[in-house]
């Protein structure tokens, strides 16, 4: 894409009522715009970042066996009368009325919907074990919408839900979703920590939240040091084996790791004090497991193997793709813009030329953004009729990883210059060199 014909528009100073970084930084990187209180319309490099978040979701959810869908956003008021929520979820759901005074809301989540579902069309243990899932927006009318896309009132969230014949496969569908969301977070550059946690309005008994660390997060942490040492890497596991999915849960989930709500004191000061840490964090994720709540409340049952008719065993598993944007912000960033991981982008290098209009340094940059487009990578190459100091500050603001700068000087020795957002070290080089560079770097991103 050439900068001189994509939709930016960048700010220069820090918008006054965005609190925290991730939003002041979206604001000025010309990422969103707000509609209405807490909820944004996303713009073309917003929109973008947030499909490639999406679309490492749908890889590794569908790694794991999992089966993509998609539900309405609107839900009628019955299901939830019948699973008892209606009325106890609170004021954050937004309960509505179309023209012929039907009771309808705006879903928050989606376990009455999927159960229904579940319970007209499946009714025999073979079907099972079951995974259906979405990527859909969700409406919570918080009190106090804040902190740009992390504590908005619309979002886009993945929602998953897991149907089993007996407890020991729903935890195994429980310890799944664990390994695949922490496969997830590491693609997107991001260390989220699973910690025990309180199940909410969602219930259940077994349910951890991911935690991404960072200064501006709402919840209180407590953990174990040594749980940052740990990383999934690039482990080739099977998913169907129960003992491999165990295994990887206990290694991430046997140190102490647990959020203000469940913290206990006494079993946190079991930890080496050296190893000690309290700090703040943003929720990314959640995984619940309920049993049989929902399928005995609205039907959900199957025949088993003895021909008895039995209720499943559920679980639900959450994702918020939106709020995963503003994590990795928070999480990556500097005092001149964001850093964005390769993993999302919103494109894989840029191209500066310090002097537009000059024949050698014009022809140089369409070379390599053609040749870098030729390769299927994604360039930016800031063509305006501006000056240097103004195109490399539109660059450090907007994160992408990787620059490519080309001037008239560097063109008379047959180099530019590579530089990387992250750490700032430069490299002069060939252009051709150059492309191979950043061909290399995204190889298996």
């Amino acid at each position: 894409m050439r900068l001189s014909r994509y939709f930016l528009p960048t700010l220069k100073e820090n918008p006054a009522d965005a609190q925290i970084v991730s939003h002041r930084l979206m604001l000025r990187a010309g990422m969103i715009k707000q509609s209405s209180a807490g909820i944004y319309s996303w713009l073309p490099m917003g929109f973008k970042v947030l499909r490639k978040i999406e679309n490492i979701v749908h890889e590794e959810q569908q790694r794991a066996g999992h089966i993509p869908m998609l539900m309405p956003t609107l839900q009628s008021a019955d299901l939830w009368r019948k699973s008892g929520r209606y009325d106890a979820y609170g004021p954050e759901m937004l309960r509505i009325k179309d023209r012929h005074d039907r009771e309808m809301l705006y879903g928050p989540t989606n376990e009455e919907l999927i159960t229904d579902m579940v319970a007209n069309f499946v009714g025999s243990y073979k079907s099972l074990p079951l995974t259906l899932y979405h990527v859909q927006w969700k409406f919570r009318d918080e009190v106090r919408p804040r902190f740009g896309v992390m504590r908005g009132r619309e979002f886009l969230m993945k929602d998953g839900y897991n149907f089993d014949l007996n407890k020991e496969d729903a935890l195994h569908a429980y310890n799944r979703h664990l390994v695949t969301y922490l496969r997830t977070y590491e693609r997107m550059g991001l260390q989220a920590i699973p910690m025990r946690a309180d199940s909410g309005p969602i219930g259940g008994d077994y349910t951890h939240e991911f935690l991404v660390l960072a200064d501006t997060g709402e919840s209180e942490v407590f953990y174990d040091s040594e749980i940052t040492d740990l990383s999934f890497g690039d482990r080739a596991i099977d998913f169907n084996d129960k003992a491999a999915c165990q295994s990887v849960m206990e290694e991430f989930t046997s140190r102490y790791a647990r959020t203000d709500e469940t913290h206990e004191e006494a079993l946190f000061n079991k930890v080496p004090e050296e190893r000690r840490r309290v700090a703040r964090g943003i929720e990314v994720g959640q995984i619940f497991y309920f049993g049989t709540e929902y399928s005995e409340k609205l039907g959900a049952m199957v025949q088993n193997e003895d021909g008895q008719r039995v209720p499943l065993h559920m679980g639900s598993h959450g994702i918020g793709v939106s709020r995963l944007l503003g994590a990795i912000i928070e999480a990556s960033h500097d005092d001149n813009g964001i850093i964005w991981p390769e993993g999302v982008t919103p494109f894989h290098c840029g191209i500066v030329n310090l002097k537009q209009g000059d024949d050698a340094a014009d022809a140089a940059c369409d070379a390599l953004y053609d040749s870098l487009t030729a390769l299927g990578l994604d360039p930016l190459y800031d063509d305006r009729k501006e000056r240097a100091g103004g195109k490399f500050a539109t660059m450090d603001l907007i994160g992408l990883p990787w620059r490519i700068t080309v001037g008239p000087r560097g063109l008379k020795n047959g180099v530019v210059e590579v530089t990387s957002r992250r750490t700032g070290e430069s490299e002069e080089m060939t252009p051709e060199l150059a492309i191979a560079k950043i061909a290399a770097i995204y190889e298996g991103v």
